[in-house]
């Protein structure tokens, strides 16, 4: 009897609690999909007391028509061309990167969005985003290439 109490206090006292509204966790997402190229051969780094990462650049490209929406479409093509710094901490992953991802390839990289800050050489403080990888897919054109 004691016990059964016991039990349906600690169950009272914890609904209560989690209807705090600091312990409702919610649910997000941080996901990012990029489909380029690689703008230079990966680098290993590796930090004194922390795992080694692999680190490359991989390029998308915006391309439109000034002049969009009019029945003629004649106009100047505007390309944009975006650079990203992909991180690869994953040991297995980490390391086919190092060895396969090659400047030119074209890959598809799923993973998330990072953002931190460094010092730079000249003491000043820089923001960095990067794509920390969790999955990196070789396009079939670059398997004909090797």
């Amino acid at each position: 009897m004691l016990r059964n109490a016991s039990a349906q206090i600690l169950k009272q006292f914890v609904r209560h609690r989690t209807t705090d509204a600091s312990l409702i966790l919610e649910r997000s997402i941080n996901k990012v999909q990029l489909l380029g190229r690689v703008g230079q051969d990966p680098v290993m780094r590796q930090v004194e007391g922390r795992n080694p990462v692999t680190i490359f650049s991989i390029a998308t490209n915006e391309m439109w028509r000034s002049g969009e929406g009019e029945p003629t479409n004649i106009g100047d093509v505007t390309q944009k061309t975006t650079w990203h710094r992909v991180s690869v901490f994953k040991p297995g992953l980490r390391d086919v990167a190092y060895q396969y991802v090659k400047k030119g390839s074209r890959i598809l990289v799923e993973g998330k969005l990072d953002y931190g800050e460094y010092v730079d050489k000249n003491n000043v403080r820089r923001q960095a985003t990067t794509v920390i990888a969790d999955n990196i897919v070789f396009l079939s054109e670059n398997l004909r290439e090797q």
